[in-house]
């Protein structure tokens, strides 16, 4: 339970901490060990690198912007030919007669309006099965329209950063829980979905599906401030989306799984990562288990399954997966004749 309330407690902007030694499993410890007494020389991180690169496909990726853009386009072909297969938006919609409703923007409409109509109801029961299955936050990066042209906007900041023609201020990630409740407050004191009226993801939807409209401008200008100052902003510092699934998502047996065995602590995996912190257990003595599940802000989006040289980073659906079995470490020596791993 403990795991679960650290991961809620990151969600919500509290940076990740060292474990203390007795919060480190024998077997991890064993591991820790044995790795102090090997040395990884830049060179060989070097070359993992460039035969994990020569070999690299980037399938979860591809898998991803796949289904991405066939759900957003399955709106459009049942609205243009009217088929109803897929109707609405991503903020309402019913797929073949089941109603669905985004979590978020339901929790605005009953906050705005102080009822709760039962097509909500439904559309948010189905919806929260779904994801507590998948796992909350890969609504983000599997099915928001933003997130993908966020995600291409980085990739051109971090080649206009690099050349010193873009900034990347940062802020806490505290920041996204003061939005979550001041939007939450809006909806309640006003009477309106002022975050609807405002988030790409709904404007984007819509503009897919039933045409541009003036919003698009908004869109751009959070675009343009993404790319010129400030990497990823919007889902990292102000929308609230994140956060409701993410609480939704805490229990999902759907996750990204860290294996310690084969890590060779080179930092990849964050490198690549929207929610960096959630990977700070690759970091040398900072996971408490040989095996250990990524938190409640994880958006399953792969990229770090991706980029991991070593596999130490993999999809598994917990009571299904089968994961290899590792070869067993010799017993620990004796303290008293070899020093013993220190956290550092």
């Amino acid at each position: 339970m403990n795991t679960y309330i650290e991961s809620i407690a990151q969600l919500f902007g509290r940076a990740s901490r060292k474990p203390k030694k007795e919060e480190i499993s024998p077997a991890a410890q064993k591991i820790y060990f044995y790795k102090k007494g090997q040395t990884v020389t830049k060179a060989q991180i070097e070359e993992l690198h460039g035969e994990h690169q020569k070999n690299r496909k980037n399938k979860w990726r591809k898998r991803r912007w796949l289904t991405l853009i066939a759900i957003n386009l399955l709106f459009v072909v049942s609205f243009s030919l009217d088929i109803q297969l897929l109707e609405g938006a991503l903020t309402a919609s019913r797929f073949m007669g089941f109603h669905m409703a985004d979590l978020n923007s339901a929790l605005q409409v009953m906050l705005a309006h102080k009822v709760i109509l039962i097509n909500l109801l439904i559309g948010v029961v189905t919806v929260f099965i779904m994801w507590i299955i998948l796992g909350g936050r890969t609504f983000c990066s599997w099915i928001c329209p933003y997130h993908l042209l966020a995600e291409w906007t980085e990739t051109l900041h971090l080649w206009l950063f690099q050349r010193g023609w873009a900034k990347n201020y940062t802020f806490h990630r505290g920041v996204r829980s003061v939005f979550y409740v001041i939007f939450a407050l809006l909806a309640l004191v006003t009477g309106y979905t002022v975050f609807e009226f405002i988030s790409p993801t709904g404007i984007l939807s819509r503009a897919i599906i039933y045409g541009p409209t003036m919003a698009l401008v908004w869109v751009a200008l959070l675009l343009l401030f993404e790319l010129l100052l400030s990497r990823r902003s919007w889902c990292r510092y102000v929308c609230p989306i994140g956060i409701t699934y993410g609480i939704v998502g805490v229990f999902s047996p759907l996750r990204i799984t860290y294996d310690l065995t084969d890590c060779k602590h080179e930092g990849d995996c964050r490198n690549v990562c929207l929610v960096p912190h959630v990977l700070d257990l690759t970091i040398k003595n900072r996971s408490t288990d040989i095996e250990v599940g990524l938190g409640a802000d994880c958006t399953r989006c792969g990229l770090c399954v991706d980029a991991c040289p070593t596999s130490s980073l993999t999809f598994e659906f917990r009571g299904l997966s089968q994961r290899p079995k590792k070869e067993e470490l010799p017993l620990m020596p004796d303290p008293s004749t070899s020093q013993e791993p220190k956290n550092d």
